[in-house]
């Protein structure tokens, strides 16, 4: 393990210099961590490195416990995948859309991105029960029918995680805690709504590169109070957890 740590290290030397690499690494065999380290600055204003317990937002990495949290209520017999939308919310205007459609990516739904930024009037950026009740008036059309085609859609995962707080009674963040984070131990892991939650210690901002050389801050946006498409904050440790977690059947069966 010497070695292949000297070797690792230095690979994270090398790409953190020529490719501005900033993360995190963590490598595994037979369910131990053969390796674990971490390059580059949390703060690059302030030149703060980033640390083994850094939080970092997970984008549509997200989108994975949103579908299990979906499978999980479905094992447990409150929901079917052939339920549309409309079952759980009378007035989603999509209609026949399923929960599969959702979760592979066949729904033809539109981008909430356009909504929130359009029809959205309010100056706090809108929860996913906020954006719910906002589409229901929207002009935006649907791209096709379901199940017509694949259209990657944020939409689809936006729906889905209004739909399991729509069952559970919980939020999107409660949901994940107790069913998938808790249990596993991801005790590092959690959902965050702009401007709804706190700001946790470790959690990490974005960065956008400028001209190829300097690092801006990415601001917050009327869209980032939506879970479920994104927004799942974690550290590489938690994800390993997650992984055999979820190889070992303990979240779902297989």
């Amino acid at each position: 393990t010497i070695k292949v740590n000297k070797k690792l290290d230095s690979l994270l030397k090398r790409i953190n210099k020529r490719h501005d690499f900033h993360g995190s690494v963590l490598v595994a065999k037979n369910q131990k961590i053969v390796y674990q380290n971490q390059v580059g600055y949390a703060d690059f204003r302030k030149k703060v490195p980033l640390k083994e317990e850094s939080v970092f937002q997970l984008a549509s990495v997200s989108k994975q416990f949103t579908a299990a949290a979906i499978m999980q209520l479905k094992e447990r017999g409150k929901v079917k995948l052939t339920d549309t939308v409309n079952a759980y919310f009378p007035e989603f205007p999509y209609k026949n859309i399923t929960i599969k459609n959702l979760l592979n990516h066949t729904s033809g739904l539109p981008k909430y991105f356009w909504v929130a930024e359009h029809e959205w009037k309010k100056e706090k950026a809108p929860t996913n029960e906020d954006l719910m009740k906002v589409l229901p008036v929207s002009k935006a059309q649907r791209f096709f029918k379901p199940g017509r085609n694949f259209d990657y859609s944020n939409t689809g995962y936006f729906v889905l995680a209004s739909i399991v707080e729509k069952i559970s009674g919980l939020s999107f963040q409660d949901y994940l805690k107790q069913n998938i984070f808790d249990p596993l131990e991801m005790n590092d892991s959690f959902v965050f709504s702009f401007q709804n939650d706190s700001v946790r210690k470790n959690q990490l901002i974005g960065y956008r590169l400028h001209r190829g050389w300097r690092h801006l801050k990415i601001k917050n946006n009327v869209n980032d109070a939506i879970v479920g498409d994104k927004n799942v904050y974690s550290t590489p440790k938690d994800l390993f957890k997650w992984i055999y977690g979820l190889n070992s059947g303990n979240v779902l069966s297989r």
